[in-house]
């Protein structure tokens, strides 16, 4: 058993019968009162995220993981197929458990956390930012801009992401996996 003391970003705890991610924490100490650590945690069944409040010195069941490569290899429908870089073995992950599934190029490696008791696998890390081609971009009008002018872009996994006026079809951008943001034009 921990504490409260130990939370941090990414660790796994046994929590309302279910198994959560911890997204964001915040030590608390208010000058009134006892100090508390505000949660916001992910399951990884069901992908919903909850905010929860934990008192200090709070016991927390974590659940002891594993983290592996594995490459995206294809997806059928809401079934997401990844093969582990080193045994070569292939699991099937529903798109509820991935983060971003739509930046998911075939080929890209990603993180797994893998539950030790269960051989469950539980989480998907994407990389922090991926490099995608634009499939769709309509031309940028010029002097139709003010500041910071964006357009949205159509990329070759087929999300959607706004980009800058100057960015054409054949473009290569990077993309903030956490957030959808275009980050920067990649050049050749």
């Amino acid at each position: 058993m921990a504490s409260t003391a130990d939370i941090r970003n990414g660790l796994c705890i046994k929590f309302n019968h279910d198994i959560y991610k911890i997204i964001e924490f915040l030590h608390v100490k208010p000058g009134k009162g006892p100090a508390f650590v505000r949660t916001k945690l992910k399951s990884l069944t069901t992908g919903k995220v909850l905010d929860n409040t934990f008192s200090a010195g709070h016991k927390i069941d974590v659940v002891r993981v594993e983290t592996h490569t594995f490459q995206y290899l294809y997806n059928e429908g809401n079934d997401y197929h990844f093969m582990n870089t080193e045994s070569y073995e292939q699991i099937t992950l529903n798109k509820d458990v991935l983060d971003a599934p739509q930046f998911l190029k075939e080929g890209t490696n990603v993180m797994v956390q893998i539950n030790t008791e269960t051989d469950m696998p539980l989480s998907v890390d994407m990389p922090a930012s991926i490099v995608l081609e634009v499939t769709y971009a309509e031309p940028g009008v010029k002097g139709n801009t003010a500041t910071n002018a964006t357009k949205p872009a159509t990329v070759e996994t087929g999300a959607n992401v706004n980009v800058p006026l100057f960015i054409n079809e054949g473009d290569k951008i990077k993309i903030d996996t956490a957030t959808g943001d275009y980050l920067e034009r990649v050049k050749e």
